[in-house]
C-alpha cells in the first residue's frame, strides 16, 4: 500500500445487532421513541465513546464522516412500560422550578410517574462511515478496544459481537452492496424455508442474493435528517441537518450453497422480485 493509498478514502463497517436497540429522534419527557434505523448522531456518539471522548469534548472530524445504513433485519417494535417513584416515599417533583431554581413538587401530590419507552428487538443493521482512511483506522481500533462501554442507542442496549467489520474500499453504496447479509444463520434458514413455501417448492429456496433497504447520506438527496451532532454537552446539545436518499441494495445472501439461477438473486426473472419479502421474517 502506498502512502497515498494509506491517506486516501475508506469505509468503516459496523454491524449493529443485539437483543434490543433504540434510536431516539423525537423523545421527550415521559416518552422515549425509537426510529426504524440507527441515526447518525447515535453512531457518532458510539464512536466518540469508543475513542474516550467525554460528552463536553469537541467532536472534531467525526460529524464530517459520511454515513449510510443498511437494514438487514428490521426487527419488531417493543413497548416497555415503566413506573417511577421516590424510594423515600416522597411526592415526585415536576419540571417547573421556583424563582430560586428549585424544582416544584407535584400538585396534587403524585407518588408514581408512568413512562413509556420503545425499542427494536432482534434487529440487525450494517452502518457505514466514509472518510479519511487514517481516521477510520483509528476508530476501528477504538471500537475493538473501547474506552467506555458501547451501546445501541441506550445504555441498556449492549451490542453483540462482532461490532466492527473493518475497513473497505470504495463508496458508501459500494461497500454496503458488497458486504454479505449480516443476519443469523437461524434467520437465514427461516427466510429460505418461507421463500420455498411461497414458491410452492418442496424444500427451502436459498437465493444467492437478497434485497435490503438502505439510507445513504447524499448532498443531492430528496430527504432531510436532523441528526448530525454538533455537541453532546448535556447543557448545550446541538444538532444540524443532512440530506439523504433511500435505495434498495441487492446483496450477497451468505448461503453456503445457494440455489443455482434463482430468480431472487437479481439475475433472473424480474417479476419474482419482492422488495417487501424480508419484512416478514
Amino acid at each position: 500500500m502506498t502512502l497515498r493509498d494509506a491517506d486516501g478514502p475508506a469505509v468503516l463497517l459496523l454491524r449493529l445487532a443485539g437483543p434490543l436497540q433504540s434510536w431516539g429522534l423525537r423523545s421527550a419527557f415521559n416518552r422515549r421513541d425509537t426510529g426504524p434505523e440507527p441515526t447518525k448522531s447515535a453512531v457518532i456518539g458510539l464512536l466518540a465513546a469508543a475513542s474516550g471522548l467525554a460528552r463536553e469534548d469537541p467532536l472534531g472530524a467525526l460529524p464530517s464522516l459520511s454515513f449510510g445504513v443498511r437494514v438487514d433485519q428490521p426487527g419488531t417494535l417493543l413497548r416497555d412500560y415503566h413506573t417511577v417513584s421516590d424510594y423515600r416515599g416522597r411526592p415526585l417533583l415536576q419540571a417547573g422550578i421556583t424563582a430560586k431554581g428549585i424544582q416544584k413538587p407535584t400538585s396534587p401530590a403524585k407518588h408514581t410517574h408512568v413512562t413509556t419507552r420503545y425499542y427494536l428487538q432482534d434487529a440487525v443493521f450494517l452502518a457505514a462511515l466514509a472518510g479519511p482512511r487514517t481516521l477510520l483506522a483509528s476508530l476501528d481500533a477504538a471500537v475493538r478496544a473501547p474506552a467506555f462501554p458501547l451501546a445501541l442507542g441506550r445504555r441498556s442496549c449492549p451490542p453483540t459481537q462482532p461490532l466492527s467489520l473493518g475497513l473497505r474500499d470504495g463508496s458508501l453504496e459500494e461497500a454496503l452492496s458488497a458486504e454479505p447479509w449480516q443476519v443469523s444463520e437461524r434467520a437465514r434458514k427461516r427466510y429460505a424455508a418461507r421463500l420455498g413455501r411461497e414458491r410452492g417448492q418442496d424444500g427451502p429456496v436459498r437465493p444467492a442474493r437478497v434485497d435490503c433497504s438502505a439510507t445513504l447520506e447524499d448532498p443531492h438527496g430528496d430527504d432531510i435528517a436532523h441528526d448530525v451532532p454538533v455537541s453532546f454537552d448535556p447543557h448545550g446539545r446541538r444538532f444540524t441537518s443532512r440530506r439523504t436518499r433511500h435505495i434498495w441494495l441487492n446483496i450477497p445472501s451468505g448461503f453456503l450453497e445457494p440455489d443455482a439461477e434463482d430468480p431472487a438473486d437479481g439475475r433472473g426473472d424480474e417479476a419474482a422480485h419482492d422488495p417487501f419479502a424480508l419484512l416478514g421474517r
